[in-house]
């Protein structure tokens, strides 16, 4: 029997793959990613060989350069900040307007074209940076709106937003993927990774990563560059 088909959102990084081996699972997955201009396609390159690994179709959609600015992930004028302070407020240069919202949006139209009522994505409330569109409270009203907006929802097929590791810290996930046989040396987390997918090891995903393998007791596989 033909199992049921959902929609992943895949950045080539340590918690989307994570979700799209939890997905598989249970469902076909389509694989989307997303070219927004941002500072390196190394995430790209890695999202395209995660989805492989899982035969999963993979789609990368290209975005208006103009769309997600005003970020340090999207603007070369804004440096990435590096070795900041675990207990430092508010929200960083590295949030990007409204990317959530966007690309759940994109993901909503797609699975309703493949007439699929499941969307998973990666976000997290407790090791994360404080972006607004990671709480539960913004998945909750996403959700909301799906099933006002959409005609599948309208005419009975309640849309499903899957959120998994939205409450586990950084550690559990990768315990989580680990046992799912994640590969996770085919991710790529980091801010401003090289060509080649190598990280720098000092900004806050490079930070959360490393300490959520060292908390997690498990080997971390990620290729760091060396500066200077």
């Amino acid at each position: 029997m033909r199992r049921p088909k959902a929609i992943v959102l895949l950045s080539g990084g340590l918690d989307s793959a994570t979700v799209l081996a939890i997905a598989h699972k249970n469902f076909e997955v389509v694989a989307l990613s997303f070219n927004y201009h941002q500072r390196h396609v190394s995430e790209l390159n890695a999202a395209r060989e995660i989805a492989l690994s899982y035969g999963a179709e993979h789609r990368i959609i290209r975005l208006d350069d103009a769309l997600l600015g005003g970020s340090a992930l999207t603007e070369a004028s804004i440096d990435v900040p590096v070795n900041t302070d675990a207990n430092a407020v508010g929200i960083p240069v590295t949030y990007v307007p409204a990317r959530n919202t966007i690309f759940l949006a994109h993901a909503l139209a797609v699975a309703e074209v493949a007439g699929s009522a499941d969307i998973f994505i990666g976000v997290n409330a407790v090791d994360y940076s404080g972006y607004p569109d990671c709480r539960p409270e913004y998945i909750e009203a996403f959700t909301a709106m799906a099933n006002l907006a959409t005609r599948a929802a309208v005419e009975g097929q309640e849309m499903h937003i899957h959120t998994p590791l939205i409450a586990l810290s950084k550690a559990e996930i990768i315990r989580a993927g680990t046992e799912l046989g994640v590969d996770y040396a085919l991710t790529v987390s980091c801010y401003q990774a090289d060509a080649s997918g190598h990280a720098c090891g000092e900004c806050d995903s490079c930070r959360f990563r490393k300490a959520g393998f060292v908390q997690a007791g498990i080997e971390d596989p990620t290729r760091y560059f060396r500066r200077g």
